[in-house]
């Protein structure tokens, strides 16, 4: 054998034995990621993304590793090699929601509004997950926000809320976007109809919201003079009448609440109301009459519910007064008066732990509808929803 075909044999040999002793890619690729879940166990994310590195610089089409490196990389803020990450991710596999609800964040992070944009719209429906779905909803609302398309905004923000009913960032949020879309509309009607009834009827609006109940007063009557038709107005006018100080003013409040009905017969809001001011006058059939009739329309009122039960109570019928509080209660868990008198009624069934608790419940409630109020009085507003006044129930 000549020496060169001795070396060549050599080396072939050689390179045999060095190709054996390097692992197959697909055993390095298992070796990067076992690596890869040990360092996120252990809450070490960087070295968890070098891993998951190594394992796309071997197999670009790699979608786990291209998925985890892009969330990681999110995560760690470096949202421009994220976007790089996730969008090849996206590219291997379309419709991987949250890989697409974070591209949509990472673009929006890094300038690239429409392309954050509609990733996040795409996305957004189809998110389960609460975390990032409320991420994911308040991102693509600021968008929404900054291009002043609050219409747009105001339904992802109706979403959350139904999502998380007590986070405090979404409701800030709601009441921010509801406010400006109030705004809005308010502009485009004073430009629109500036002389017409329900522009008339918003400045009473504002007037009662801002404690000017003469104010509201007479711009509700200015709306009837302009359309005596005009849908809901008597309802809101004796409302205010209702809060006036003037005597004159509150004997009015009765005929309207009847106009109410006479315009429009499936008015529960005022059948409660005319009940109530029949309880005052100590006629219970009456009473009777016209919560019965408001229960028929709308069963799920707390307030008609709350005063068939009083006036139940009035006709000393008290074991069917019960069950109707304790639904009122659970329709209506911030109301202070039902509270109360289902502790009464607790207390007359010698249910006395029943009792001790509603009572403790009501002074809670009592608490913090003072704090409110004192909320309310600093802003120079009146509280959108208040209990009803009750003259059974201690202030």
């Amino acid at each position: 054998m000549s020496s060169t075909r001795i070396i060549v044999t050599i080396l072939l040999i050689f390179a045999a034995s060095a190709f054996s002793d390097t692992p197959s890619r697909k055993e390095q690729i298992d070796a990067h990621s076992r690596k890869a879940q040990e360092f996120l166990k252990e809450n070490r994310p960087d070295l968890a993304a070098a891993e998951f590195k190594a394992i796309v610089d071997l197999d670009p089409n790699n979608l786990d590793a291209r998925g985890n490196l892009g969330v990681l990389l999110f995560f760690h803020g470096d949202y421009k090699q994220a976007a790089r990450e996730l969008q090849a991710a996206l590219k291997l596999q379309p419709a991987l929601w949250k890989i697409q609800a974070l591209l949509g964040m990472s673009e929006k992070r890094i300038g690239q509004a429409t392309a954050a944009r509609s990733d996040l719209e795409k996305s957004f429906p189809e998110l389960r997950e609460e975390k990032i779905r409320v991420e994911a909803g308040m991102e693509l609302i600021e968008i929404y926000y900054s291009s002043s398309e609050l219409d747009k905004a105001a339904g992802v923000v109706s979403v959350l809320r139904e999502l998380k009913p007590a986070d405090v960032d979404i409701l800030y949020t709601a009441q921010r976007i509801y406010s400006d879309l109030a705004d809005e509309n308010l502009l485009s009607i004073a430009l629109l109809a500036p002389e017409s009834a329900r522009m008339h009827q918003l400045m009473a609006h504002e007037a009662a919201r801002q404690g000017n109940t003469a104010g509201a007063i007479a711009q509700y009557r200015e709306a009837l003079k302009i359309d005596p038709k005009l849908p809901g107005v008597h309802f809101e006018l004796a409302e205010a009448l209702s809060g006036s100080p003037s005597a004159s003013d509150r004997e009015e409040v009765e005929n309207e609440y009847k106009a109410a009905l006479a315009a429009n017969p499936f008015d529960e809001k005022s059948e409660c109301r005319l009940g109530e001011i029949s309880s005052h006058q100590s006629d219970p059939k009456i009473t009777f009459t016209h919560y019965s009739r408001a229960m028929e329309l709308d069963p799920n009122d707390p307030d008609a519910n709350l005063g068939l039960a009083k006036a139940l109570i009035a006709m000393n019928q008290p074991e069917k007064a019960l069950p109707l509080l304790e639904r009122a209660a659970k329709l209506d868990p911030s109301n202070a008066v039902i509270r109360y008198h289902l502790s009464g009624l607790y207390r007359k069934a010698g249910r006395v732990d029943d009792a001790q608790r509603e009572l403790a419940e009501f002074r809670r409630l009592r608490g913090l509808k003072f704090h409110l109020s004192e909320v309310y009085q600093a802003m120079r507003l009146q509280p959108i929803k208040q209990d009803r006044p009750d003259p059974d129930v201690p202030k």
